[in-house]
């Protein structure tokens, strides 16, 4: 999951580098539809837990759940890019005619 995420949020912002801004948003949705896939299969895990079940702590679940932070943070930040840029290119728009 996480590394789909991670894919779609880089490719939003190699499409923003270029003034894709349909592309970006195509690949922020397919990006956001990752993260929760990652965010439902972690809060199972949490709910396991909460119910008294002992999951065994391991560094891979700890790296799984850094990295899913890790990810969301950069979606997050690339949103609000798109928007900048969005700004930017209407600026530039007007500016043309």
């Amino acid at each position: 999951g996480e590394g789909s995420s991670e894919l779609g949020a880089k490719e939003a912002l190699n499409a923003l580098k270029e003034f894709d801004i349909s592309k970006a948003r195509e690949c922020l949705k397919k990006a956001d539809e990752e993260i929760v896939e990652a965010h439902k299969a972690q809060t199972v895990e949490l709910q396991r837990e909460a119910n008294g079940e002992n999951p065994e702590f391991t560094v891979l679940l700890t790296h799984a759940q850094d990295t899913c932070m890790t990810v969301n943070s950069e979606i997050n930040i690339t949103k609000n890019l798109l928007e900048i840029v969005e700004a930017i290119d209407a600026r530039l728009k007007k500016l043309e005619k």
